[in-house]
């Protein structure tokens, strides 16, 4: 039987949500939605590359914390406010990713939790 295991990142949504930054059971790890909020609990300032960055740190935060690393990331998606932006986002999505691969999709999403949010990402992981 496996054992469900769960981290925070300390986002101020999770309580309010109920939800977790990341859940493993066995060797499959889901990291929720992941918006660029700094330490702080602010948005990270800047265009939507600094935010995709800030997102695949956390998520990937995450997952170390649950014994997995970006290597072992086999989907990713984004959730763009504004389509126009997917090169950029890309383009850091690659910086993460280019040599791992995973399957990803880019999308676009009328709105998010925060107006000032560009980018919102989710991970999914399998530890081979």
């Amino acid at each position: 039987m496996s054992v469900r295991k769960k981290v925070s990142s300390g986002s101020p949504y999770e309580p309010i949500v109920g939800f977790s930054r990341a859940v493993r059971i066995g060797n499959v790890i889901a990291v929720s939605g992941t918006g660029p909020l700094g330490p702080d609990g602010k948005t990270v300032p800047g265009d939507v590359a600094a935010q995709a960055r800030r997102c695949f740190e956390i998520s990937i935060a995450a997952l170390e914390q649950l014994g997995a690393g970006a290597s072992d990331i086999i989907r990713t998606r984004m959730m763009l406010t504004r389509i126009e932006d997917w090169e950029a986002a890309a383009r850091a999505h690659g910086e993460f990713f280019g040599k791992i691969r995973p399957a990803s999709t880019i999308m676009q999403v009328t709105a998010l939790v925060e107006s000032d949010w560009l980018i919102e990402t989710e991970v999914d992981a399998v530890i081979a």
